[in-house]
């Protein structure tokens, strides 16, 4: 068996962990944060254990499901009733099943029909190679046509990517549309998951039985450097501490890896320096009542900016009102230097005008977190960009969330990829 060093202790390093200490391997995970869990972390909210950045889980993912079941928490799955809607001119409009299209009010009759077509579609396909080529705009418009795009599309792409927003690829946006489609109790009903007790439950019984099987994690302890002779990798540098490996599997994010691992060849470091990614502040707000009764809340108004709102606690039970408001864009933007603040003045004047009767002393709490490569920009033809996850250097794997590809960020998905990078372990 293997001396393995995993970087990062997120979703998918602690999956890689688990994986190989079940495997028999010698594990070290090492961690730069004070907590391991990644953006699935929890924060102590005012008495209330909540994720730093919102969850929820699909019908599809199964490697969630399998994974809770091999750690005994199978039970601790919870399946709600969800809803998505639009603000839109003032209103919210009902969105996600055949009456709330037929009765949307912005939309031509013809329209209605071509993206319903469109979306039903998307979620019966089994891949998307086909559109691999197109952007999302291309693709949208040429099913559902450019009114559609121009009216429920433009406005929440470009308030998440910037000047971006015209290289997102089909297929990323396409398997996105298709997991939230698929997770349904019938074709009138959304039905969204929660872990009980949250993210934390999982994450808290993974690092549990990691050591339980003889691995051992290590907060507050950054690579540094991927240390490497003779073309192999023989450990990583922490500060002043040295973990000796036979193999290494980094999961931090690429634009991380040129600083890490300088000893890759300079076209290598060049593959990773050229995936772009765009940053998140994310507030989490506690009110006092609700905003909607919608989990999802996308909003299209040229004087609101911000794509929408999670209200959180229309999926896991809060008890006070737990609302997200994601603020995606790349860190280059002059909004990015804005203190926390002014983001929870903003927000919670755009909340207030989506819902009148929440007054002035309705919000009892706010806190601000921050990623600076929170979401990859994935372009047409992403794979093509992607340097394999077995690198020029023997016993070196290196992947991040945008590995999932077409795939989004997810639990499932990091659980997924982080079992398979163990398994290549010689």
């Amino acid at each position: 068996m293997s001396k393995i060093v995993v970087i990062g202790a997120g979703p998918m390093g602690l999956a890689t962990a688990h994986r190989a200490v079940s495997l028999g391997h010698e594990v070290d995970l090492i961690e730069a944060g004070d907590t391991a869990g990644g953006m699935a972390a929890h924060f102590d909210f005012g008495g209330v254990s909540i994720e730093r950045f919102y969850h929820f889980v699909c019908k599809s993912d199964a490697p969630t499901f399998a994974l809770m079941a091999e750690l005994g928490i199978g039970d601790r799955m919870r399946w709600v009733p969800t809803s998505m809607a639009y603000y839109m001119k003032g209103k919210v409009h009902p969105w996600g099943d055949p009456i709330s299209l037929l009765t949307f009010p912005h939309l031509d009759l013809i329209s209605k029909f071509r993206t319903g077509l469109q979306m039903f579609w998307t979620t019966k396909r089994p891949n998307f190679r086909s559109i691999e080529h197109l952007d999302a705009r291309r693709w949208i418009e040429s099913g559902s046509g450019k009114r559609v795009y121009d009216t429920l599309w433009k406005r929440l792409m470009d308030l998440k990517f910037y000047e971006l927003a015209n290289e997102v690829s089909a297929s990323w946006i396409a398997t996105r549309v298709k997991r939230i489609g698929n997770s349904r109790r019938s074709i009138f009903q959304e039905e969204l998951g929660y872990i009980d007790g949250g993210s934390e439950t999982l994450v808290e019984a993974l690092v549990e039985a990691i050591k339980a099987k003889g691995g051992r994690l290590h907060l507050t302890t950054p690579a540094t450097r991927v240390e490497t002779a003779d073309g192999r990798v023989t450990g990583v540098t922490s500060r002043d501490r040295f973990f000796p490996a036979d193999a290494v599997i980094s999961t931090v994010p690429t634009p991380l890896v040129s600083r890490l691992v300088p000893d890759l060849p300079d076209d290598w470091k060049s593959r990773y320096d050229a995936i772009r990614n765009i940053g998140v502040v994310c507030l989490i707000l506690k009110l006092k009542r609700s905003v909607s009764k919608n989990f999802w809340l996308n909003i299209i108004d040229d004087t609101i900016d911000i794509p929408g709102i999670i209200e959180f606690s229309n999926l896991r039970p809060t008890g006070d009102t737990i609302v997200y408001v994601p603020y995606y864009m790349p860190a280059t933007q002059p909004k990015w230097a804005w203190d926390d603040q002014a983001f929870v003045d903003e927000a919670f004047g755009y909340i207030r005008r989506i819902n009148p009767t929440i007054g002035a002393d309705d919000l009892i709490d706010a806190k601000v977190g921050r990623l600076t490569y929170a979401q990859p920009v994935c372009e047409p033809n992403f794979l093509d960009k992607l340097p394999p996850v077995q690198t020029p250097i023997a016993g070196l794997q290196i992947a991040d969330t945008c590995y999932y590809y077409p795939e989004d960020r997810g639990v499932a998905e990091s659980i997924r990829f982080g079992r398979m990078m163990a398994e290549r372990v010689g």
